[in-house]
């Protein structure tokens, strides 16, 4: 089984899943399906960097109402 993470980015959720050593992003949408999301995550990066890696790359969709990169439990 493959671990998964899942991430509220500046008010898109996010599930990031680590498969066969490779991480695989996907966007969740209001009904909860998900689609695969059109960028890459290095297998270098660590479960415990996902987060910070993610708001890195989107830190330009923060905004005063949503300033950080959450952590969602499912």
């Amino acid at each position: 089984m493959a671990e998964e993470y899942r991430f509220d980015v500046f008010g898109r959720r996010m599930a990031i899943a680590r498969n066969e050593g490779a991480w695989v992003a996907y966007l969740i949408g209001e009904e909860g399906k998900r689609r695969r999301a059109s960028f890459e995550i290095p297998d270098c990066v660590a479960a415990d960097e996902l987060a910070q890696y993610l708001d890195d790359i989107f830190h330009e969709d923060a905004s005063p109402e949503r300033p950080t990169v959450v952590s969602i439990l499912r």
